[in-house]
């Protein structure tokens, strides 16, 4: 058995609890991603979307169905990792707005697309060339290769950890 090992930077007379190498390179992994997610995200800027009234959420809903076209509320759900009642709302506040319109689905009178409106599309075409140029800008850390790399690597350990908790991550094309 591997010894524990503890944290480096512990005060003086406080005890952390130890932790195997395993568990500690997994934590560090963690601790990494999302550091990286919040850096990653701060500089492609909610500011910009705040002065355009949308919040990232919406933000992310208005470019899934920009790249994607009418989509139904459980895919959009899906898409941007929200609870059902949570894009419900969301799609109600972007409705508000005029971004946004439900229609009816000729398939199943209880299923709703949700449809970007003209003014919606015309939102999201002037907004998202600037928000990918900030990604691009903010993934150049990595080259293009080892972005690859990464997204597979992290595509990969999001599929083992939704299999581990018994729900199936959607296997999306690159959005």
């Amino acid at each position: 058995m591997k010894s524990p090992t503890t944290s480096q930077r512990t005060p003086k007379g406080a005890s952390t609890p130890t932790l195997d190498r395993k568990q500690d390179t997994a934590l560090k992994l963690l601790v990494v991603m999302a550091r990286a997610f919040n850096a990653v995200t701060e500089f492609v800027g909610k500011e910009d979307m705040d002065r355009h009234g949308i919040t990232p959420t919406e933000f992310a809903i208005l470019e899934a169905l920009y790249h994607k076209g009418p989509l139904l509320l459980g895919e959009v759900q899906r898409k941007i990792l929200v609870t059902s009642g949570g894009i419900t709302y969301l799609v109600d506040r972007l409705v508000e707005k005029g971004l946004v319109k439900r229609e009816q689905c000729s398939e199943d009178r209880r299923a709703r697309y949700a449809v970007l409106t003209p003014a919606g599309q015309a939102l999201i075409r002037k907004i998202f060339p600037a928000h990918a140029a900030r990604i691009e800008q903010a993934m150049s850390g990595l080259t293009q290769a080892e972005q690859r790399e990464a997204t597979a690597l992290l595509r990969k350990l999001g599929l083992a950890a939704a299999s581990l908790s018994g729900e199936g991550e959607e296997e999306d094309d690159d959005r």
